[in-house]
């Protein structure tokens, strides 16, 4: 199969407007191709496709999509590129036309964008069927033409990167239990050498002294494991950027909790731990030219006569200690300990990700992950990464109003949950980790929202999202950019 695009025409003659990898083939079909276009109807809209069959024996299929105007750059209003998603959606929706047809390799037009392309149609075909009987067809996919081979394997490391993650957040939590998930990057680590993976079990993380994240831990029978990844693309002695993720295998809400429907979700509540140690898998798949340091506390949250208790105090690594009002605030729990922990690698900036609170989803549901940071410099990196990934951000307060309200405390130094209840929950669970860090460059990222896909972003199919993988492996690049400069 072939997928081609063609942008939106620009006068109102309708006349297709392909792109060179279209024109080039339809000379190569003597124009039959814009012949057949042309007789279809109206011109296509964005995201929209025609099929035809039999022009050319190499491509009994060729799939013609749909790319909007032809210089749609970044958009203002969006925040992102609109030319590089509308790519990505075009290239989806043409490369599962050709996988319905049971067709078992798809040449893909770059659109101009190899990169864009390639993470649409990796992106796109991606599916978790790891454990049904019958499966949807492979599709082996290839750039068409060779002009941009090096911007197109780009592209593929990327996707690839995002759908480790979506594997990871999608898969059964009996399937991915915190050690099967240690176990599952360390395999997809092995190959490089300047990679070091530390799996450290409970032992290690009682002589840490982590008890804020043991407290929750000791409500289920799977042991907690605290992954530590280390890798090394820049010198010795750079500033390491680190990477914390919230890595809850099964969030069942402890002795508060969560109501029954829906809560097979939570099997994707270490979606923070998926998509910052995708996105080191990512990095050094690149080999990008910078240290990064990835730490996940890994565990369950689980009702048992060992849980925490609403009322129970605990101490964090720090010395603090942390009034549990409520055992379905446990991502901060497991947070503050591996924040503190974060600190012992002089780190360039330390990020975290978790799908921390319900209330984030409430504030932007799925159009952008909540960005919580100290540090404006973080905060353009962070925010120009996602310009190009498509997968954007958006900032939101750390004020001292929200620090108040979990200081405020009466058994403990600070209660896990806001003493005005509901009101600004994401911002509370912001404020309560602020109270854990002491590096100048810190972002909190809320990815509660952004979590699953229904049909919002049309290159993802329904289910775990993986996001915003991408663009933390930008943000990585952009700041290996910065210090090579």
């Amino acid at each position: 199969g072939l997928v081609l695009g063609v942008y939106s025409s620009e006068k109102d003659d309708g006349a297709a407007q392909f792109t060179s990898a279209g024109d080039a083939f339809d000379r190569l079909v003597s124009g039959k191709l814009r012949a057949l276009l042309s007789l279809c109807g109206p011109p296509l809209k964005k995201g929209k496709t025609r099929m035809f069959h039999g022009l050319h024996q190499d491509f009994p299929s060729v799939v013609v999509v749909g790319l909007g105007k032809k210089n749609a750059g970044i958009n203002e209003q969006e925040n992102w590129n609109e030319g590089k998603e509308n790519i990505r959606t075009a290239v989806a929706v043409g490369c599962r036309q050709i996988q319905e047809l049971e067709i078992p390799c798809v040449e893909v037009d770059p659109c101009g964008d190899a990169q864009a392309a390639a993470e649409g149609a990796v992106l796109g075909l991606h599916e978790y069927n790891e454990l049904k009987q019958k499966k949807k067809p492979v599709v082996t996919l290839q750039l068409h033409g060779s002009a941009e081979s090096e911007a197109w394997q780009k592209g593929v490391i990327y996707a690839e990167g995002q759908n480790l993650a979506r594997y990871l957040m999608e898969a059964p939590a009996n399937y991915i239990t915190p050690i099967k998930f240690a176990e599952h990057i360390e395999q997809k680590l092995r190959s490089f050498s300047n990679v070091k993976v530390h799996i450290r079990p409970e032992s290690w993380i009682t002589t840490q002294e982590m008890g804020a994240f043991l407290s929750v831990a000791k409500g289920s029978a799977e042991p907690p494991i605290f992954l530590e990844i280390h890798y090394l693309g820049g010198n010795t002695h750079d500033s390491p950027l680190v990477f914390v993720g919230k890595g809850v295998t099964f969030d069942s809400g402890g002795i508060s909790l969560k109501p029954s429907s829906g809560m097979d979700a939570m099997r994707a509540d270490m979606g923070g731990a998926a998509t910052v140690c995708s996105a080191i898998v990512t990095a050094a798949a690149l080999n990008l030219p910078l240290n990064i340091i990835g730490l996940a506390p890994l565990c369950e949250n689980m009702p048992s006569g060992k849980a925490n208790k609403p009322g129970d105090v605990v101490r964090a690594k720090n010395g603090k200690t942390i009034q549990v009002d409520n055992t379905d605030a446990e991502g901060r729990l497991l947070l503050a300990d591996a924040l503190c922990y974060a600190h012992n690698f002089n780190a360039r900036a330390i990020v975290n990700a978790a799908t921390l609170t319900g209330a984030m989803d409430v504030a932007l549901g799925s159009a952008a992950t909540g960005v919580f940071t100290n540090s404006s410099w973080l905060w353009t990196h962070l925010y120009e990464a996602s310009i190009l990934t498509g997968d954007r951000v958006w900032r939101m307060p750390l004020f001292e109003h929200y620090t108040k309200q979990v200081t405020d405390c009466p058994l403990a130094d600070v209660s896990n949950i806001g003493k005005y209840s509901r009101a600004g929950g994401a911002c509370t669970a912001a404020a309560f980790l602020k109270e854990f860090v002491t590096a100048s460059h810190w972002a909190h990222l809320d990815i509660a929202g952004v979590m699953s896909n229904k049909d919002e972003v049309p290159y993802l199919r329904k289910g775990m999202a993986g996001r915003p993988t991408r663009t933390l492996v930008e943000f990585a690049a952009r700041l290996s950019q910065d210090s090579h400069n």
